[in-house]
């Protein structure tokens, strides 16, 4: 599964437009995010995803866990955020 990285500064529309094209390829789709900004951008991308999926009649939800990642040689958290069909 290909991993999607968001940041603060991450379009979301850009970052949804990518989670559906995973979730029409592959199935699913997941997203990390390191920091509340990154999160926040994450979120709003998944509910922008919904309405991108939506014409074709497929709704999505969206199970959140957490995740150790190094990140220059330092081991952070990040939310993962398992996008699937409902």
């Amino acid at each position: 599964m290909r991993v999607l990285k968001v940041s603060s500064q991450s379009k979301p529309s850009a970052v949804a437009g990518a989670i559906a094209g995973v979730i029409r390829d592959a199935g699913r789709a997941e997203v990390q995010a390191i920091g509340a900004g990154a999160i926040n951008q994450a979120i709003k991308a998944v509910a922008i995803a919904r309405g991108y999926l939506a014409p074709a009649g497929m709704d999505i939800v969206c199970v959140p866990a957490f995740v150790d990642v190094r990140v220059n040689n330092e081991d952070r958290t990040a939310m993962k955020l398992i996008v699937e069909p409902r």
